[in-house]
């Protein structure tokens, strides 16, 4: 009798003991954090969230950067990772020298972290070398302090900084192709600013294509993975509720057009200008059954879209190095920006201001960050 071929076994989540570690001890401050209220949880969430300094002339693993500030009011700032290889560029570098840039949002839950939070300055450090391309990290307001849709303001003003005069980018800075990126919360907040970039004309910066991390979305009715992925690191349904609360105005529920961005409340983008999308979704990630219907949503709304499943991650699992599967999809993001740029494009008229001087007048422009 031939032997009958047994199933692949289900994926399992092993991780490493200092990964074990650090998830406990970010969950229990967590946990912490959402008893508490008003001033007081913000200076305690401010504690526990190791911050990383600039290093606009030394090089910290292969990329330097720098702060530019948007709004001082709003504490409206973005990081600069450059990798230190193009920092002898040519003021009026040919096209191959020019480099992408990946305009980054982090993730939170819109509730947490900044874009100089030690995870995120490691991961878009990792990001700039790697691509390699120039990263842009944004650095957005918080709730519950500052409701929607103040985060999506911020995240395109941004965009609208980069376009402007005011921004002293480096020469091989190439702004007609720009990559938006973010994950978990940072997710949703690039694929409402490119809803929004699809109704506004740029001077010189042109949005080619969005590579979104286990994107943050919700809705009122549970899906399967929700209910079936409740004990798994750093997101369960109570601590993704809190912070949809935390987020969207008072009175509203989890079905409001920022949360399920593809239900009945959502904007209708069909007649909109898109970018090309990849979504990278976790085996572990209970939010995994939303990020598949919004990559069918968006292929329905006559959209160029994919997904990679990724089946023995958990959600956040970027922001660890630890985790293998991490230079997969670094590996993944740069075979996406090479399928979406085109190189018979024309270079975008040369910068004004070389490498060494951007980095020299963030000097000036440093945002003012606590």
């Amino acid at each position: 009798m031939d032997e009958v071929e047994k199933p692949d076994p289900k994926p399992t989540l092993k991780l490493p003991f200092k990964v074990r570690f650090q998830l406990a001890a970010h969950t229990a401050a967590m946990n912490a954090s959402k008893l508490l209220g008003g001033t007081v949880r913000q200076q305690f969430v401010d504690f526990m969230d190791s911050k990383a300094p600039p290093s606009p002339t030394t090089p910290v693993n292969g990329v330097t950067s720098a702060d530019f500030t948007v709004d001082k009011p709003r504490n409206l700032w973005f990081r600069l990772y450059n990798p230190s290889s193009s920092s002898s560029s040519p003021s009026h570098p040919p096209p191959q020298l020019l480099l992408p840039t990946v305009v980054f949002y982090h993730g939170g839950g819109f509730v947490y972290f900044s874009a100089h939070s030690r995870p995120f300055d490691d991961m878009c450090r990792r990001l700039a070398l790697e691509l390699p391309a120039f990263v842009v990290s944004v650095n957005y307001r918080l709730a519950p302090l500052f409701r929607y849709p103040c985060q999506y303001h911020d995240g395109f003003d941004a965009l609208q900084f980069m376009d402007s005069p005011e921004f002293p980018r480096p020469a091989n800075m190439d702004l007609s192709r720009v990559f938006l990126s973010g994950d978990s919360a940072g997710g949703n907040l690039a694929h409402h600013v490119a809803v929004r970039a699809g109704q506004h004309e740029f001077k010189e910066l042109k949005i080619v294509g969005m590579v979104l991390y286990m994107p943050f979305f919700g809705g009122e009715e549970r899906t399967e993975s929700e209910k079936r992925l409740v004990n798994v690191p750093l997101i369960n349904p109570e601590t993704t509720d809190w912070m949809w609360r935390s987020f969207v105005p008072e009175g509203a529920d989890r079905d409001h057009a920022a949360v399920n961005v593809f239900g009945a409340n959502g904007a209708d983008i069909s007649a909109l200008p898109f970018p090309s999308t990849v979504v990278f979704i976790g085996g572990f990630d209970p939010l995994q059954d939303r990020q598949r219907r919004y990559v069918e949503w968006l292929k329905g709304s006559g959209k160029d879209a994919e997904m990679i499943e990724y089946p023995s991650v958990f959600h956040g699992c970027y922001t660890f190095p630890e985790i293998k599967e991490n230079g997969t999809m670094i590996h993944d993001f740069r075979e996406f920006i090479k399928k979406h740029s085109d190189p018979a494009d024309p270079s975008p008229p040369p910068a004004t201001t070389s490498t060494t001087t951007a980095a020299a007048a963030a000097a000036d422009n440093t945002a003012v960050v606590n």
